[in-house]
């Protein structure tokens, strides 16, 4: 990983890092075989988060200090998924997801609730998820419509969350739920509930056109005690939002990670392709195409690393940077893999090679953890704000 254009957002630590961590990728993830459907993901995902806690690399999901968001290195997250992300989507969903389920436990969770997952999280032995998104709850958090009622000693959950990373596969949920139906986002709370609770259910996998282990979960009266709640009751919106916007920052640079390594695989065909006699490399359109998908990286990993360094360096909040940071990788990585395939022409379609499979994977990171257009909508609040 070439962190000269990055640096400045740098500490020495993290150069180091970033050579450790692209090694792990190319030689303990990026040897295994692609999986080739939902079964074989699941299989692999598990496989992943055994390689990732005995390397070491699980405990950056986990913040040093369990009392501060602040305590969490995001740079180096982001160096490892964008590692991670150019070897394989899988791994990289599968660090990300460590990351996700388990910060709202870090921030608010109980003392209990810390050393029952934290640990575990950090070794790589406890899979996370989050459960957030339901059939009419997208980008509209507040229309979360997941129950979660109070019943003595602890709370009763009632409903259906769908796209859920890990579905069918996480040791734990971090999942939201309406204990006040009257209050919208103000009446949100916060859970974690452990996948063998009596009441969870795995419902069924969604099925991606990249493999990934995704799926749907249910609640039908699934208890869960009073110490599973996560601060106090309608705090579930404020955490939820505050765990996204430090997170949204590494889907960023799994967006780079995904852009350089198609770059790479553009470069290295271009150089090597004859056609009309000449290289491709040597025809204009192509300089021009290698020209605009570096340019694009660049200034994303720019815009990824100055969100990250102002987070790990104390700001209070990095909305509109993170934002900006999503917004703009995601969609040049989206037209970097585009051409890359464009520039590699037949081959770049073909379900196995690399470019192809980048091709499925990226098109989702425009989408979770909060959509492009929605990206704008805050960066565009914020402006107006000052």
């Amino acid at each position: 990983m070439d962190i000269s254009t990055i640096d400045l957002f740098l500490e020495d630590r993290h150069a180091q890092l970033a050579t450790e961590i692209d090694a792990f990728a190319e030689h303990s993830i990026g040897t295994l075989l692609h999986p080739h459907d939902d079964d074989s993901a699941r299989l692999q995902a598990r496989q992943i988060l055994d390689l990732l806690g005995s390397a070491g690399w699980s405990r950056y999901t986990v913040p040093d200090s369990v009392n501060s968001v602040e305590a969490l290195d995001l740079r180096a997250c982001c160096l490892i998924r964008e590692a991670l992300a150019g070897a394989s989507s899988l791994a990289d969903a599968v660090f990300a997801l460590q990351c996700l389920g388990s910060l709202p436990i870090a921030l608010e969770g109980s003392d209990l609730l810390r050393s029952q997952w934290l640990p575990k999280v950090a070794d790589g032995r406890a899979m996370a998820a989050f459960a957030m998104t339901e059939p009419e709850a997208g980008s509209d958090v507040g229309a979360i419509e997941t129950r979660a009622e109070s019943d003595g000693d602890g709370y009763v959950l009632n409903g259906r969350k769908i796209l859920i990373s890990n579905a069918g596969l996480a040791d734990f949920y971090t999942v939201f739920a309406k204990t006040d139906s009257d209050a919208g986002s103000r009446g949100l709370s916060a859970f974690v509930v452990p996948a063998e609770t009596p009441g969870l259910e795995f419902a069924g996998a969604q099925v991606m056109s990249e493999p990934h282990p995704l799926g749907e979960i249910r609640f039908r009266a699934c208890r869960v005690p009073a110490g599973a709640l996560l601060g106090s009751e309608g705090d579930g919106f404020k955490l939820g939002m505050r765990t996204l916007d430090r997170l949204r920052t590494t889907v960023a640079a799994a967006a780079c990670g995904m852009a350089n390594r198609a770059l790479a695989e553009a470069l290295e065909h271009a150089r090597q392709r004859q056609q009309f006699g000449r290289k491709l490399a040597d025809f204009q359109l192509v300089q021009e195409k290698l020209a605009r998908m570096a340019t694009d990286l660049t200034a994303a990993r720019l815009l990824v690393y100055r969100a990250a360094s102002e987070a790990d360096l104390g700001a209070d909040r990095v909305t509109m940077e993170s934002a900006m940071a999503k917004a703009f990788a995601t969609e040049a990585a989206q037209r970097i893999v585009d051409d890359a395939v464009q520039i590699i022409g037949g081959r770049g379609v073909l379900a196995d090679h690399p470019v192809d499979r980048l091709y499925r994977a990226v098109r989702a990171l425009r989408i979770y953890e909060g959509t492009t257009e929605m990206q704008h909508l805050v960066i565009a609040r914020e402006l107006l704000k000052g």
